[in-house]
């Protein structure tokens, strides 16, 4: 018995490439099936949510063309580009026939207009036939990004557990688990009891054969750790890390539109009261500034000079102790601000940067 997706359709120890057929538009999405030998878990791996992040589109594209029926157990669906709309007309994070932002709008809607049903569609016809999930993003053209990943937060206990052990087999040096349920893909997957888990490599809407070699790893380690992929590790695919959980993320948003200027880079070290960026008007005057309570990661940033109102500025991380968390007139010991790991690895140099934590404390 094979296995049905759409118009798509692989019968076991086979794989088959073709255009997923969607039901509201003439676009077609690029999917490679493959059915390995042995019954298994049904995983989906995916790029182009955000059609302009080309690692997670290079990644997918590139795992297609390497992995055979073989090297699988179970029913791996690896769909290119998500958002192929977006990816022809070459837009930002949204679709070119509505403006809209895919993974803003989940679970989508049948009536809605291209985004909603695109959204609906993936979740009616792709995650009802899936175990797991994995969804592979980098930052956008107006993002710098430190390598991470995100796991479901917000899903039933056993869902987030085993999502949390997903994100634990990735060579990166930290992992946050999402709160939110809805509007992302793997956030809403989660709420339907399928563990994901969202990888974060690259950024400024650029790509390198580096960056995808390191999410392609990520992912085969991945698959490895849910039973999925039967190679043994090359000594490149070997992990070199645990990520630690960032066990706070916040997210900064401005107030007002102007033109915006950062003082950090993605991957810093932050120490409290430090200034992160200033907004200024249209004529050179500050109009707000920002600054931390805590010392923390910054985790990505918007780069762009140009800043909507109520846009996201800055999402930064600590562990531990969180000041928000313990009151006004609590006294915060050096120990509990400082339960960092006094090495943070650059993933983007490839050296490890003890200078940086030791600065800090």
């Amino acid at each position: 018995m094979g296995f049905q997706l759409g118009n798509l359709y692989v019968e076991k120890g086979e794989k088959v490439c073709g255009f997923l057929k969607l039901p509201f538009t003439e676009d077609e999405l690029p999917v490679t099936l493959i059915y390995g030998q042995e019954e298994g878990h049904t995983v989906l791996v995916d790029g182009g949510i955000h059609n302009a992040e080309y690692v997670g589109i290079e990644c997918v594209t590139g795992l297609a063309a390497k992995l055979q029926p073989e090297d699988i157990k179970g029913i791996l669906i690896l769909l290119h580009i998500v958002n192929v709309n977006g990816f022809k007309a070459r837009t930002v994070s949204v679709s070119a026939e509505d403006g809209k932002n895919l993974n803003r709008v989940f679970p989508g809607d049948a009536n809605g207009t291209y985004t909603d049903k695109l959204a609906y569609f993936i979740e009616k016809e792709i995650f009802s036939k899936i175990d797991y999930y994995i969804d592979v993003h980098n930052g956008d053209w107006f993002e710098d990004l430190t390598p991470f990943i995100y796991c479901v937060g917000n899903a039933p206990e056993e869902t987030v557990a085993e999502a949390e052990r997903m994100a634990q087999a990735a060579d990166m040096p930290f992992y946050v688990k999402s709160q939110s349920g809805k509007g992302g893909a793997y956030n809403y997957a989660g709420t339907l009891g399928i563990p994901s888990v969202l990888i974060e490599r690259g950024c400024n809407g650029m790509w390198s054969e580096e960056e995808v070699a390191a999410s392609q790893k990520d992912v085969k380690n991945i698959l490895r750790r849910i039973g999925m992929l039967k190679t043994r590790p090359t000594l490149a695919e070997m992990q070199m890390r645990v990520p630690k959980h960032m066990n706070h993320a916040h997210y900064v948003d401005s107030e007002k539109a102007g033109c915006w200027f950062p003082k950090k880079k993605a991957g810093q070290i932050v120490k409290a009261g430090e200034l992160l960026g200033e907004l200024k008007d249209y004529f050179g005057n500050v109009i707000e500034e920002f600054r931390l309570k805590e010392d923390a990661i910054i985790l990505y940033q918007t780069i762009s000079y140009s800043v909507p109102e109520n846009s996201p500025l800055i999402a930064y991380g600590h562990y531990d102790i969180c000041i928000d968390d313990m009151g006004n007139t609590h006294q915060h010991t050096h120990d509990e601000l400082h339960k960092h790991r006094k090495e943070h690895y650059d993933d983007h140099a490839g050296i490890h940067s003890r200078e940086m934590w030791e600065d800090m404390i």
